[in-house]
């Protein structure tokens, strides 16, 4: 069964720096695409950024040159290092691979906040 567990999420001030985690069973990885969403209240789920299994990245415009993802094999973690936050980056952020076995898998998400 596959689980993906977020955590690192919080409140944190504009400019400041987050760093996200999405803890993985059932999966490998590192030979899976990987990615991160983010829903802020009252919109539509957003793709942030991806990982494909050559470790490829891709971001959304809106956070290029300020998120980073990245992955650990030995812990088969996937993680998402947020910078120079803005208040619109309010949002419950999700980990996701698009399809594993033919199917999407979600995390929970967790909530990132950011204080003007």
């Amino acid at each position: 069964q596959v689980q993906l567990v977020e955590s690192g999420g919080g409140l944190v001030q504009d400019g400041g720096s987050l760093r996200l985690s999405c803890a993985a069973s059932g999966i490998i990885v590192s030979i899976n695409h990987m990615g991160w969403y983010r829903q802020a209240p009252g919109k539509q789920r957003e793709l942030v950024a991806t990982i494909t299994s050559s470790g490829n990245t891709n971001y959304a415009d809106s956070v290029k040159g300020r998120f980073t993802i990245s992955r650990d094999n030995a812990k088969n973690t996937v993680y998402l290092q947020m910078d120079s936050l803005k208040p619109e980056g309010t949002a419950v952020y999700y980990c996701n691979t698009p399809s594993y076995r033919g199917f999407p898998y979600w995390g929970q998400g967790t909530q990132v906040t950011v204080s003007s």
